[in-house]
């Protein structure tokens, strides 16, 4: 590693595209390593790791984007397509809540009929009925929502506000480089459609998060670029809570072929991403796609949230990769990992 980028970072400076490039690259993994958990603690000096009590609930698994890394979605007319009803729905929410839930995690796929009035009737009548977070609606399935309905995005999102929608998350990215889009998601929004969704959720006072899926067939220099295009759009805006980078998992998808990342790659990009982003304040890792214990070690890569318990969650676990924590579980992996444990809510307030 050039002992000029290692001492532009100690010193406070900014990293440039091509020197975060050349980190990644060259710096060996612990010294990158070092130099992420310095800047965590420099942005959050307490001994506190954050995590979240909610529940991922896709309402339907019909989707026309067809993506290669999914193995979740189905066609519509499959004998395993589904549009969840109000009584399941109902359940979810409350055996949510009855856990110590305080959002969901609201996604599904790109329903070829579904328009807006379907989406402003399941947000309504949730928040009619329960005091609950709706964090929902990653950017593609907006731009679909808007294109199928006939609506421009701001009018898309503030229907959806005014029907109860409270931020949103930041699915879809994958990596925000149209060249590998077109090559993986095809029939998904372009980079600067998902960039433009959320500037202006930003702009309409939403807050929202932000992923990186890497590990498929991006270059460093794609991902490198991803990052940029999230620090760019949040010094504009401010707009996102926190920064997720999680590796693609090939078993069941049509892009298997692909070896998985290793733990080591995965330590590497997630601390760049703390380096990188500099003005996004929380970095999630990712135990769901890890497992627990290179978690545990990404808390001291940058990390200082575990982000959710997971009381349910099916992409990723459609994969084969199936983690599971309970709320006592994750308490006690971010103690044995030396840090305190505080329970929060979407916005990164402290909840007792």
């Amino acid at each position: 590693m050039e002992k000029a980028i290692r001492e532009k970072i100690l010193g406070g400076g900014r990293l440039t595209r091509e020197e975060a490039v050349s980190l990644f690259k060259n710096g060996d993994l612990l010294t990158l390593g070092s130099l992420a958990n310095a800047k965590r603690w420099e942005i959050h000096p307490e001994p506190v790791v954050t995590y979240i009590m909610d529940r991922n609930i896709n309402y339907t698994n019909i989707c026309i984007s067809g993506c290669k890394f999914c193995a979740f979605h189905r066609k519509q007319g499959s004998s395993e397509a589904f549009v969840l009803g109000w009584n399941k729905l109902a359940q979810k929410i409350e055996e949510t809540l009855e856990l110590g839930g305080v959002q969901i995690l609201l996604q599904g796929g790109l329903h070829p009929t579904l328009k807006i009035d379907f989406y402003e009737e399941m947000l309504s009548r949730i928040k009619s009925h329960y005091p609950i977070h709706i964090h929902g609606f990653s950017p593609p399935e907006i731009v679909h929502i808007a294109k199928i309905s006939q609506l421009s995005v701001r009018e898309t999102l503030n229907r959806l506000i005014h029907s109860g929608l409270n931020s949103i998350p930041g699915g879809g990215a994958e990596i925000l480089v149209d060249r590998v889009r077109k090559a993986i998601s095809p029939n998904k929004c372009s980079s600067l459609e998902w960039l433009e969704v959320m500037e202006e959720a930003h702009r309409l006072g939403l807050k929202t998060t932000a992923t990186m899926m890497f590990g498929h067939i991006e270059t460093v220099e794609d991902r490198v670029d991803h990052l940029f295009k999230i620090r760019d759009l949040q010094e504009r805006t401010g707009g996102f809570t926190a920064f997720i980078p999680w590796p693609f998992q090939p078993k069941n998808t049509r892009l298997d072929s692909i070896k998985p990342s290793t733990g080591v790659d995965y330590l590497r990009t997630l601390a760049l991403s703390r380096l990188a982003l500099d003005n996004v304040l929380n970095i999630q890792a990712s135990w769901v796609t890890q497992g627990p214990k290179v978690a545990q070690v990404a808390l001291h890569f940058g990390a200082n949230d575990l982000g959710s318990t997971m009381i349910e969650e099916n992409v990723v676990s459609a994969t084969g990769v199936y983690f599971r924590l309970s709320r006592e579980e994750m308490i006690h992996l971010i103690q044995d990992a030396g840090f305190r444990a505080q329970r929060r809510n979407m916005l990164y307030e402290w909840l007792d």
